[in-house]
């Protein structure tokens, strides 16, 4: 004679709307869909590659000595960055379930900001299937982007502060 346990939570399938799976990640494809915080993981993670990219081959076009062409160096080094931004700004309009020419609206100012605060659709959309749940990692390297930008306004306040005092200090030896 078996027993029923009356305190046993009640077992039922339910469906997620995650349950199809998770999309692949690829980096330089326009098919598909990528969450906001990918999208800025990526961003900045393509912009600091460019920084890096542009200091050596401006570095090395110094070291040789022909400056002039460094600027010519750095701008043949952003294209690359520039296609690889179009395309997850693409895929990052596909999230949203928008056309991936909407990605033209982000040349007007601030409205690109859509891209980073708007959710995407939940489970499948006509682009496919969900992005995959961040990791760690791209988690670590979206939030390098605000601190960068946290530096930056510091540094911006900062040097201009530290040059008038530096000035004031030297005047005041002088004296």
């Amino acid at each position: 004679m078996s027993t029923i346990n009356p305190y046993v939570p009640p077992q039922a399938e339910l469906e997620s709307p995650h349950s199809g799976g998770f999309q692949e990640v690829s980096y330089w494809s326009a098919t598909g869909r990528i969450g906001r915080l990918r999208y800025l993981a990526y961003s900045t993670g393509g912009y600091l590659i460019l920084i890096a990219v542009s200091f050596v081959l401006g570095a090395i076009a110094g070291f040789v000595g022909k400056a002039s062409i460094a600027g010519v160096v750095g701008v043949l080094a952003a294209i690359p960055y520039m296609v690889f931004a179009v395309m997850l700004g693409i895929r990052r309009a596909h999230d949203m379930d928008w056309s991936g020419w909407t990605v033209l609206l982000a040349l007007i100012p601030l409205v690109g900001l859509i891209w980073l605060f708007k959710g995407g659709t939940p489970g499948e959309n006509r682009f496919g299937l969900p992005p995959p749940p961040n990791t760690l990692g791209v988690k670590i390297l979206a939030w390098i982007f605000p601190a960068l930008m946290v530096i930056g306004i510091v540094a911006a306040i900062a040097l201009p502060a530290y040059m008038q005092y530096s000035q004031r200090a030297r005047a005041a030896q002088v004296q």
